[in-house]
């Protein structure tokens, strides 16, 4: 099958100073592939670069097998969504009308998290923010792109809240969705991953299938995704 999103020989970073070095990926649809790595690993430089709110430093990046061209807004115009650790909610606007701006599917995102129906007519700041984020989830997934590019969605949130969010995620996945998932929670991560990429101070140090990695989670959680020494390669993030 032909990638919908593609990242050749891709370098990253800030001015002139790499933070990701040479990454090659490729993002089919109807799968998750997980992003894992260390803080400070450039998980999120990656997805940064990929979804077009920073240039590349260097390589090529692919999307529907033409050059990716324009930033973020361009990109999302053209099928690409991109949920951030920030809650991306509009706080002072219900959960109904966070949908209705959104321009998607209310019924689709209903589906896949029936628990927002008691709170549509209630305004997003007085959401928990676990239930903020499954609206920015659910709002994302309901505009139905054809790549999803997730950081960090489980940031700060109670294990159900992150079980629920990546089950959705597996949902949308196997409706077709193509996902690229950076998430700290490795191993619930893995538990809906297809395939997995490991990065180590912004070098990819493992690739392999989602079973694979289970099967040597011990030793690329040791090895790999532990934070590093102080002194572990000066001078690069």
């Amino acid at each position: 099958m032909t990638a919908l999103l593609e990242a050749h020989n891709m370098s990253a970073g800030y001015g002139s100073v790499p933070v990701v070095y040479d990454l090659d990926l490729e993002l089919h649809p109807g799968e998750i592939v997980a992003l894992l790595g260390a803080n400070g690993a450039g998980k999120s430089t990656s997805l940064f670069t990929i979804s077009g709110l920073i240039r590349p430093l260097g390589g090529t990046i692919m999307w529907k097998g033409k050059p990716a061209r324009g930033g973020l807004h361009q990109r999302c115009r053209d099928g690409l969504s991109f949920v951030t650790e920030q809650r991306s909610v509009f706080m002072g606007l219900t959960a109904r009308d966070n949908l209705r701006v959104g321009r998607c599917d209310r019924d689709y995102a209903l589906d896949l998290f029936p628990e927002l129906t008691p709170h549509l007519d209630r305004r997003a700041g007085l959401l928990s923010g676990g239930q903020q984020q499954i609206l920015t989830l659910a709002r994302a997934l309901a505009r139905r792109p054809d790549a999803l590019l997730a950081d960090e969605l489980s940031l700060g949130l109670a294990p159900i809240v992150v079980g629920r969010l990546l089950q959705a995620l597996r949902t949308a996945a196997d409706d077709g969705l193509a996902v690229l998932l950076v998430e700290q929670h490795v191993r619930k991560a893995l538990a809906v991953a297809d395939r997995v990429l490991v990065l180590r101070r912004g070098k990819v140090v493992f690739t392999g299938t989602a079973t694979e990695a289970i099967a040597n989670i011990d030793q690329i959680e040791a090895t790999y995704l532990a934070a590093p020494p102080p002194n572990d390669e000066p001078g690069r993030l």
